[in-house]
């Protein structure tokens, strides 16, 4: 019996030392890799843009068209602190100096407005939160915070600008002379800039903008499991990414690999949205679908993104 059982110690070892060789080799320094980019993170900054004071005007001669406003900005099926919180940041104008006490504004179809209003058409919102967004980026986050109306299309806008950053990263460090800076992110330098560590910290950042824009607390400690979560499938994305030929004539590896980092930023993004906005996790099924659907119709993205990065891979230092 006694041999049985130290046969079985013997089988076990070379596991065993294969798991320790991981995890001291491989997964280790990439944990480090990803704590240090995490420290250029500041969740107060995040909180600051989200904090930002805003009035939101609403401009209508007619009751019913200033009413389709307000419960856009303010569903019906609130809580009565949201509700409240909500109310006290809009402002109906009723006389012209309301303008210039408004960031922006909605304002009723054929009624004259000044440059930052922008005609609601009620059967047809997202015309005008796409051309206000579109217009007034930097307020993206106070107005989610604040209106659960717009929260859809700014999550949307957050997770596709991830998305591409996180493509243009590793398009970026898998073509030879094209620099991580040609991306203009502050933190795509240093010695934790690899393609694990960057892509799990952009996520990391988007987990904390997307909390903002849902108007929950902001910080490591208030997204510590998202932030578990996304540091946890890391390895996964990494394992497929690896599995993709980043340095392939024509960019056939890069493409594929450009675009699981696409896929699996936009899948991440939207199960945070899941999560903040509805309060549960995205089943196996859903994410994959996302996944897929990230892959598929975000080919022509990456494919552009690729292509500019391999044009400025083109160009050698010192050629020109």
């Amino acid at each position: 019996m006694r041999n049985a059982l130290d046969r079985r110690r013997i089988d076990k070892a070379p596991a065993a030392r294969a798991r320790a060789y991981i995890l001291s080799a491989v997964v280790s320094p990439v944990l480090k890799q990803i704590g240090l980019a995490l420290r250029t993170l500041n969740p107060e900054e995040v909180r600051a843009l989200a904090d930002r004071p805003l009035t939101f005007g609403v401009l209508a001669a007619d009751e019913t068209a200033a009413a389709d406003i307000h419960d856009f900005l303010v569903p019906r099926d609130l809580p009565p602190a949201e509700t409240a919180a909500a109310a006290a940041c809009i402002l109906r104008v009723a006389a012209e100096e309301d303008f210039a006490r408004t960031a922006v504004g909605f304002s009723e179809p054929g009624v004259p407005h000044p440059a930052h209003y922008y005609a609601f058409d009620a059967l047809n919102p997202a015309a005008a939160v796409r051309a206000l967004l579109d217009d007034h980026e930097d307020d993206q986050l106070a107005i989610g915070r604040r209106f659960p109306g717009f929260r859809g299309a700014v999550s949307e806008r957050l997770i596709w600008k991830v998305a591409k950053e996180n493509t243009m990263f590793t398009a970026a460090t898998s073509l030879p002379n094209v620099v991580p800076s040609l991306i203009s992110l502050p933190w795509a330098v240093g010695e934790f800039a690899s393609d694990t560590a960057f892509l799990t910290m952009n996520q990391v950042r988007m987990a904390l903008l997307l909390a903002a824009a849902h108007d929950r607390e902001i910080g490591y400690g208030e997204q510590v499991a998202e932030i578990g979560s996304i540091v946890a499938a890391a390895f996964g994305w990494r394992a497929l990414a690896r599995q993709a030929v980043s340095k392939v004539p024509g960019g056939g590896g890069l493409i594929s690999k450009g675009l699981i980092a696409f896929a699996g930023t936009y899948a991440v993004g939207r199960g945070l949205e899941q999560w903040f906005r509805r309060g549960r996790r995205l089943t196996r099924a859903e994410r994959n679908a996302f996944y897929r659907d990230a892959y598929r119709n975000g080919r022509a993205v990456v494919e552009e993104i690729v292509k500019r990065a391999a044009g400025r891979a083109a160009i050698a230092p010192g050629s020109a």
